[in-house]
């Protein structure tokens, strides 16, 4: 039985349909982006909006979340407005009547919902909004202080962050493409099951992170420090390290593929059940530990220094090369009883 909020609410497929495709216009969502959101296939939005098959009553309160609108906005009766871009000036200009000495407690805003596009936020401090279910587009957020942010199935792409602090925030369920994070801080900060991609991450400070059910693709990472961060259950690839700080991190049950490593840091870093795929691993290797990992496509270490570094029940590794590369006492027994082909590694 229908609840009595939605009873009355008259549903016709067609102009749902069309709903959808408006209200999903208006934030730049595609079908694909959209149906990643929902965790259906774009075909299914296709359906939607071609009004040949209508989502669900629960479906289309999710849709409601992620599109900014009011469920109502479904209704054949629902009396439309024109939606309006945010303005941010006024977050600027609003006085501080605080008296000398007096603490400031900033409130915190709820910005979620919102269609934010062509915004600046730039030096803005205490900026601890929830921007949950918000598109971001286009914004600049150069310089501020976004530490603590919350960000829950929200879409951001094109935004710039360069330079802000965006430490211990929680990042959920949300896609992040085509973004700058250079020099920023991302310290204690978690990403789960969102997706990330074509983002720059220059210089930043990304150690002591969750990163959990996440993919990351085509991203810079250039001159990061991972100290400390944890991947699980993400897919890695095609993203550059070159000279990345990865000590103390660990990766467990994750691909990771097709990244350039060049000078990072490998200390005390672990694989543990890691798909690893075409990658190139060089200088030196202490403390790390690479267990019931499999290999696969042209795995190499060339140039590598080994200390103390364990491998155990690796899988397929007998296709992995070794060039140029030296390992004490210890390392070169754990690669010889993984029945490595040491022809390219001198004993130290």
């Amino acid at each position: 039985m229908a609840s009595k909020k939605h009873k009355n609410m008259m549903l016709n497929s067609k102009s749902i349909g069309n709903k959808i495709a408006e209200a999903r216009k208006k934030i730049n969502l595609s079908q694909a982006e959209l149906a990643q959101q929902v965790s259906i296939s774009p075909q299914a939005v296709g359906k939607w909006e071609r009004g040949e098959s209508m989502p669900d009553i629960t479906t289309l309160n999710r849709l409601a979340e992620i599109l900014g609108v009011d469920l109502n906005y479904f209704s054949e009766n629902f009396q439309s407005e024109d939606s309006k871009v945010t303005s941010i000036e006024s977050l600027k200009t609003q006085p501080a009547e605080l008296s000398i000495g007096q603490e400031s407690e900033k409130p915190s805003r709820d910005m979620s919902k919102m269609n934010l596009v062509d915004s600046d936020f730039s030096g803005l401090k205490n900026l601890r909004e929830k921007f949950s279910s918000s598109n971001m587009q286009r914004c600049m957020f150069i310089g501020s202080d976004m530490s603590g942010l919350l960000l829950k199935s929200n879409n951001v792409n094109g935004c710039d962050f360069t330079d802000s602090d965006i430490s211990k925030s929680q990042i959920q369920s949300s896609n992040l493409s085509d973004n700058k994070f250079k020099h920023c801080s991302l310290k204690e900060t978690e990403f789960s099951k969102s997706n990330i991609s074509n983002c720059d991450f220059t210089d930043s400070e990304i150690s002591k992170n969750q990163i959990q059910g996440t993919n990351l693709g085509d991203n810079i990472f250039n001159g990061c420090s991972l100290k400390e961060t944890k991947f699980s259950k993400s897919s890695i690839g095609d993203c550059n390290f070159s000279d990345t700080d990865f000590t103390n991190a660990t990766f467990i049950s994750s691909n990771f593929g097709k990244n350039i490593v060049a000078n990072a840091n490998w200390n005390s870093t672990s694989f543990i059940e890691m798909r690893i795929q075409d990658i190139v691993f060089e200088g030196k290797l202490e403390d790390c530990s690479f267990e019931n990992c499999s290999f696969y496509g042209e795995v190499k270490f060339q140039n590598a220094t080994f200390i103390n570094t364990f491998f155990k029940n690796n899988k397929k590794f007998k296709r992995v090369q070794f060039i140029n590369c030296k390992a004490d006492k210890l390392t070169y027994a754990f690669l010889k009883s993984n029945l490595a082909n040491l022809t390219g590694v001198t004993l130290m």
